[in-house]
C-alpha cells in the first residue's frame, strides 16, 4: 500500500518523520504490492485531491442458499438503515436464497474494537457470510498518519481472518465519506478535504485486505463521494445543502444509507432481475420469470401472482434524507431492481400502461425493449406489502442492538465485576452467557418469524391500453 501518496498531505511533526524511518521497510513491502492503477473519476475539480485505488470487480454471486449473513460495523451501522435496506431487499427480492440476517452495529466502535467482541457477540451465532463496515471511527477524526494507518490494517485483517476461520465468507466495506468537518473532530481547523483523503487512504488499505484475503470489496468510500457530488449539484439549495454523509457530516440518511446498501449489494454479486412478465397483444398470452406466475389475459390486462418484490421507497427525490432519494444519484434500479415489462406486437402509436393506481405513458418501441416498473412506479401493488415486510425487519433489528448491547454486554460487564472482586475464573461465565442466549433468542425468534408472516405473495394486475 502506498502510505506515502497519503502522507504528503498529512501534518509533518517530528514524531512523524519518526514514523516513517521506523516503518520504512513495511512501507515499502506493502507499496511493493499495490499496483499504480486508480478508480476512473469524473472531471470536476472537486475530485482532483482524490486518486482512489482501482478497486476489484464484484465478481459472481457470492451469496449461497440459507446464508446466515452478519452486518457489522459502528454506529452508521447502528442506525439500523443500510442493514434494514439489505435485509428487506434479500428478503423479498430474493427469496429464492433464504438468506436469514442479523446487524451487529456499535456505536463508537473501530475494527480493533469489533476484534475484541467478535467471539462473544457474533461467532456464537455461526454466520457463514459477513459484511464489513469500519474506518469512519478509526481514521480517528485527523489527518492520515502512517502509524494509525498500520494500526487499522492490523485490526482490520485480524477481523477478516477471524470471520474467515469461523467459516464466514467476508465483504470488506470501506468507511464512507464526510460531508462536512465534524464538532468532535481531533484537530481544530481540519478540512474536509483532509478528511476524505485519510478516509481514502483506510478505502485503499481495505482493497488490499479483500484481495489478500481472497473476500469481496465494497466501495462505500468512492460510491458515496461521486452520489453525493450528484446530489450536491442537482438538489443543494442555500437554504438545505444536499449532504450524503448526514446532517452532522458523517451519519447518512436515507439516501446515504440506500448508497451503503446498494455498494454491499454490488458486491455480493447480485443480478438485480426482480422479475420480467412479456405480454403479447396480438395473441393475448403471457408468461413470466420465475417468482410470478401469470394468472390470466384478457384485453390487453394481465394478472400475475409474485412471491418475489421490486424494493419498494416512496418519499422525496431531492431530500438526503429519504432512500428515494439515494435511488437518483445511484443506478439502484438499474442495477439492482429491474421489475420489467416487455411487451410485443404493440401496433399503436402510444400506450397507457396502468399499475396499481399510478398510469404511465410508453411508445411501442420502450415497450418492445422492456421498461423497469419498479423505477417508474414508486407506489405500486407491491407497496403495502413491501412496507410489512419493512417494519417487521426494522423491529428486529432493533432488538438485535438490545440483543447485543445490553443483554451481551450487562451479563459481560457484570460477571466482570464480580470475577475482579473474587478472582473466579471463566468456568461461570460461560453459563450465564449460554443462559442469556437462550432467553433472547426466545424473544429473537418470534420476530425473526413476523418477517416470513408478512411476505406473502402478491397478487396484481398490469393494464396495457393504446392511447386515445
Amino acid at each position: 500500500m502506498n502510505f506515502l501518496r497519503y502522507a504528503l498531505i498529512s501534518n509533518f511533526t517530528p514524531r512523524f518523520l519518526c514514523a516513517i524511518a521506523l516503518l520504512a521497510p513495511a512501507i515499502a513491502s506493502h507499496a511493493a504490492d499495490a499496483p499504480e492503477i486508480y478508480e476512473p473519476k469524473p472531471t470536476n475539480s472537486y475530485f482532483a485531491k482524490f486518486n482512489p485505488r482501482k478497486a476489484p470487480e464484484p465478481g459472481p454471486l457470492f451469496l449461497k442458499e440459507d446464508d446466515r449473513l452478519a452486518i457489522i460495523g459502528d454506529s452508521i451501522t447502528e442506525q439500523r438503515i443500510y442493514s434494514r435496506i439489505m435485509e428487506t431487499y434479500l428478503t423479498v427480492c430474493v427469496p429464492q436464497l433464504k438468506v436469514t440476517t442479523r446487524q451487529f452495529g456499535w456505536s463508537g466502535e473501530t475494527a480493533e474494537g469489533f476484534r475484541r467482541r467478535m467471539t462473544n457477540d457474533c461467532f456464537r451465532f455461526k454466520p457463514t457470510v459477513a459484511t464489513l463496515c469500519y474506518g469512519m471511527n478509526d481514521h480517528r477524526y485527523r489527518p492520515f498518519d502512517v502509524m494509525n494507518g498500520m494500526w487499522y490494517r492490523s485490526n482490520y485483517t485480524a477481523v477478516v481472518k477471524g470471520l474467515k476461520d469461523a467459516g464466514a465468507r467476508v465483504v470488506v466495506g470501506s468507511p464512507g465519506c464526510m460531508s462536512k468537518p465534524t464538532t468532535w473532530g481531533k484537530v481544530n481547523g481540519m478540512t474536509l478535504d483532509e478528511h476524505n483523503a485519510n478516509l481514502c487512504a483506510l478505502r485503499d488499505i481495505d482493497v488490499g485486505i479483500a484481495t489478500r484475503e481472497e473476500g469481496r470489496f465494497a466501495d462505500v468510500f468512492w460510491t458515496m463521494m461521486k452520489a453525493g457530488f450528484e446530489g450536491q449539484t442537482r438538489f443543494s439549495t442555500a437554504e438545505e445543502p444536499y449532504m450524503i454523509a448526514g446532517k452532522d457530516g458523517v451519519h447518512p440518511g436515507g439516501a446515504g444509507h440506500l448508497v451503503m446498501a446498494y455498494s454491499f449489494l454490488k458486491a455480493m454479486g447480485l443480478d438485480g432481475d426482480v422479475g420480467t412478465i412479456t405480454v403479447d397483444l396480438a395473441s393475448q398470452k403471457a408468461e413470466a420469470s420465475a417468482g410470478h406466475k401469470v394468472e390470466g389475459v384478457a384485453d390487453g390486462e394481465v394478472t400475475v401472482t409474485s412471491s418475489r418484490y421490486p424494493f419498494c421507497a416512496t418519499g422525496d427525490t431531492n431530500k438526503d434524507s429519504s432512500v428515494r432519494s439515494g435511488m437518483e444519484v445511484v443506478p439502484f434500479n438499474q442495477d439492482l431492481n429491474r421489475f420489467r415489462l416487455v411487451v410485443k406486437n404493440a401496433t399503436a402509436s402510444n400506450y397507457k400502461v396502468t399499475w396499481g393506481e399510478q398510469s404511465k405513458s410508453y411508445s411501442p418501441s420502450e415497450l418492445s425493449a422492456g421498461v423497469n416498473l419498479a423505477a417508474d412506479f414508486a407506489v405500486n401493488p407491491f407497496s403495502d406489502a413491501f412496507k410489512k415486510v419493512d417494519e417487521a425487519v426494522a423491529v428486529k433489528q432493533a432488538y438485535e442492538t438490545t440483543q447485543i448491547k445490553k443483554e451481551f454486554r450487562g451479563i459481560v460487564d457484570a460477571k466482570k465485576k464480580e470475577d475482579d472482586k473474587s478472582g473466579a475464573k471463566e468456568e461461570g461465565k460461560k453459563e450465564d452467557m449460554e443462559s442469556i442466549v437462550k432467553r433472547t433468542e426466545a424473544v429473537r425468534a418470534p420476530l425473526v418469524e413476523s418477517i416470513k408472516t408478512a411476505f406473502v405473495p402478491v397478487k396484481h394486475t398490469i393494464k396495457i391500453q393504446a392511447a386515445q
